[in-house]
């Protein structure tokens, strides 16, 4: 029998993140389901792929502190032997006009989603096997170019670029690294704070005329995660049912 392979997701605990770690699990990964702040519900997902008889374990890190990314890595190897995937699904979205943006709102989403996905894919670029995976998580909101999201769709838009630059680096290991940017996905993240009206709004702004789901994404990274997905490399890929 092949070793099993290792998959580590940031934000793992709900949302896309709990969706990705269930999936990968059933596609036979032993899953590391990274959490910032909420154990119980980390704990909760790897419960879930327990009980349906595969690995895990729970890894708490603030992706924006290197440290911490360097021990949750430590732990991954300590636990499974090695690491195959990573999965930079944690992030935060705070909207707000540029003018109006404060440098809390600045500064926390820089710290998160970009040197976030840069901790961990610096580490990852020393760490994981070769043969593996790199999937950021951008957005499509780089594309749409919506107001309010200026500095959220920024930190996505650095993110698409480091994909690209890092696949050339690895050359030579079989190592890809790709982005998945999902549209408008019904979690949390989405859904809070929105009115029922806009909501209705920005799912109907796909030719499917439906919010994606945590699933349909969870989908996508399962294919690049995949020896199928193995030939696309350095790609972003909108998850978005045709919106942009």
């Amino acid at each position: 029998m092949p070793e099993q392979k290792v998959a580590l997701v940031t934000g793992g605990s709900r949302g896309i993140g709990a969706a990705i770690c269930t999936r990968l699990a059933r596609d036979g990964f032993a899953v590391v389901v990274n959490y910032a702040g909420n154990a119980a519900a980390a704990d909760a997902v790897v419960h879930e792929i327990i009980s349906a008889g595969g690995k895990a374990m729970a890894a708490q890190a603030d992706v924006a502190d290197a440290t911490a990314v360097r021990r949750m890595f430590d732990s991954a190897e300590a636990a499974f032997g090695g690491l195959d995937v990573l999965v930079n699904n944690a992030g935060i979205m705070k909207l707000s006009p540029l003018a109006k943006a404060d440098d809390a709102l600045i500064d926390s989403q820089i710290g998160t989603n970009l040197k976030g996905s840069i901790n961990t894919m610096r580490e990852a670029a020393e760490r994981l096997h070769d043969g593996g995976r790199i999937i950021n998580f951008s957005t499509s909101v780089v594309g749409l170019k919506l107001e309010n999201y200026g500095v959220y769709a920024a930190t996505k838009a650095a993110i698409e670029t480091l994909t690209a630059i890092l696949s050339k680096e690895l050359r030579g290991r079989g190592i890809t690294v790709n982005a998945v940017a999902p549209g408008p996905t019904a979690t949390a993240l989405f859904l809070d704070g929105k009115s029922a009206e806009l909501i209705e709004k920005m799912a109907k702004m796909n030719p499917l005329e439906r919010l994606g789901t945590p699933e349909d994404i969870a989908s996508v990274v399962a294919f690049l995660a995949s020896p199928e997905g193995g030939w696309i490399n350095g790609q972003t890929l909108r998850a978005n049912g045709g919106m942009v």
